[in-house]
């Protein structure tokens, strides 16, 4: 019988070749299909109005998923990392004290007076993570703390806050974005704490396999590839769709420098899994 996903299927029959659907179907009916093309539709307009110098488009798009809530940013916001801050009430108290004091067992540390590795080591039993984990990123000391301090509550809060700012900065996905000169240095402060990790945060492991397949090859170029530099190690199967199938696309259309860069990224991906592997063979042999 004509039931309600069998005629949204004939409908969708019916868009694409008409001439195999011959039986008349009802005018308004339940969507069961989204539209796989609506984000390169949305993609190729925005590219069209900002060659064209027109006003860019509201609508943000992010490869087809519901539509992010506008940010309301001002006029004159900037994508700005935020500082170190503590969650404690008594900092102007705490500033008071000496900068090379142990704590007592019921005390913290505030992250705001870290200013020195011993004082890192002086005071890591009583230290606390900053209020806004984005503010790691910029602080060495709190990425040494970050690396002793194996807390899955940590990478959580900042995989968050990291994949919100990518999702809503990116330049080729949103398109009423911020300018492209503030987000290729926030890919590169991330790029900067994925060295200094020895690691790939796995909010930019996911914004990468997203953006890439609408990446143009061309925007934050050194950067990103950077980032690939540093995806997990995974399985081929995993990898190969979401990363060198989009990579392969623009390879075969780019430049001599676009190939060349493209290699070199791999390579450094090669070689940070093979680090990665030894040093995870050394742990189970150790064992």
């Amino acid at each position: 019988g004509m039931q309600s996903h069998l005629q949204a299927l004939l409908s969708l029959y019916k868009l694409f070749c008409p001439e195999l659907v011959t039986i008349t179907l009802p005018g308004k009916m339940k969507t069961y299909f989204k539209n796989s093309e609506g984000p390169w539709k949305a993609a190729i307009t925005a590219v069209r109005q900002r060659n064209q110098g027109t006003s860019p488009l509201s609508q943000a798009v992010f490869l087809g998923t519901s539509q992010p809530r506008s940010r309301k940013r001002k006029w004159n916001a900037q994508l700005v990392i935020p500082a170190s801050s503590a969650n404690t009430n008594h900092l102007e108290e705490d500033r008071e004290k000496s900068w090379f004091y142990l704590s007592s067992p019921n005390e913290s540390f505030p992250v705001e007076q870290l200013q020195t590795f011993p004082q890192l080591l002086q005071n890591i039993h009583c230290l606390e993570f900053p209020s806004q984990m984005g503010s790691v990123l910029t602080n060495p000391l709190l990425l040494h703390y970050m690396n002793c301090v194996k807390d899955e509550s940590i990478y959580l809060r900042l995989y968050y806050w990291m994949g919100q700012r990518l999702q809503e900065e990116c330049t080729w996905c949103v398109v009423d974005n911020s300018s492209e000169e503030e987000f290729k240095s926030f890919l590169e402060t991330v790029y900067k704490a994925e060295c200094f990790l020895q690691e790939g945060f796995s909010a930019c492991e996911e914004f990468l396999y997203k953006t890439l397949p609408l990446w143009d090859g061309v925007c934050c170029r050194s950067e990103i590839l950077r980032l690939v530099s540093w995806i997990p190690l995974s399985s081929f199967s995993d990898v190969k769709p979401y990363l060198l199938d989009p990579l392969a696309q623009l390879f075969f259309t780019s430049s001599i420098y676009f190939k060349c860069s493209v290699l070199e990224s791999l390579k450094e991906l090669l070689q940070n899994w093979l680090n990665c592997n030894v040093i995870q063979m050394d742990l189970e042999i150790s064992s």
